[in-house]
């Protein structure tokens, strides 16, 4: 697809770029080679190609929550730098009403 400068002028101004004359020709020779790709990309037979976000395999890859018992000491030196705490837990303001 050929791209015009007057076209790169307009999306330019969407953009709200002040372009040059002569990147205004730059620019719509780029889009213009990156509109050809797509192009070419449009062509291809994908009715078999299952729609995707990802092309890597994903997994959750987080750990079982377990409860593990902690000794006193320890306990209080998890929670020494905690700006607030009530007994043995963190203390946060609310956040749901």
């Amino acid at each position: 697809m050929k791209i015009t400068k007057k076209d790169a002028d307009y999306v330019a101004r969407l953009a709200r770029l002040a372009l040059s004359e002569e990147e205004k020709a730059k620019y719509a020779e780029q889009l213009g080679t990156i509109l050809e790709y797509v192009d070419q990309l449009n062509k291809l037979d994908t009715k078999n190609v299952p729609p995707t976000s990802n092309v890597l395999a994903l997994r959750n890859v987080w750990r079982q929550d377990k409860l593990v018992r902690r000794s006193p000491e320890e306990v209080e030196r998890l929670l020494a730098n905690a700006p607030e705490r009530e007994d043995n837990f963190f203390k946060v303001k609310k956040v749901i009403e």
